[in-house]
């Protein structure tokens, strides 16, 4: 199941926008990135393996 979420991960690093590099502020974030920001952590830390 970790390979699910490797292959995930590399898709979200090639289609989804970085937010890090934008200096997106967390508090001015619409619910749409939030979300993002959410699916991106769920999927790297299942990748890690934690």
């Amino acid at each position: 199941m970790q390979h699910v979420f490797k292959v995930l991960a590399k898709i979200n690093k090639l289609v989804l926008p970085s937010f890090t590099r934008k200096r997106l502020d967390l508090a001015k974030a619409s619910k749409f990135q939030l979300a993002l920001i959410g699916w991106r952590y769920f999927v790297t830390t299942r990748a890690l393996g934690q």
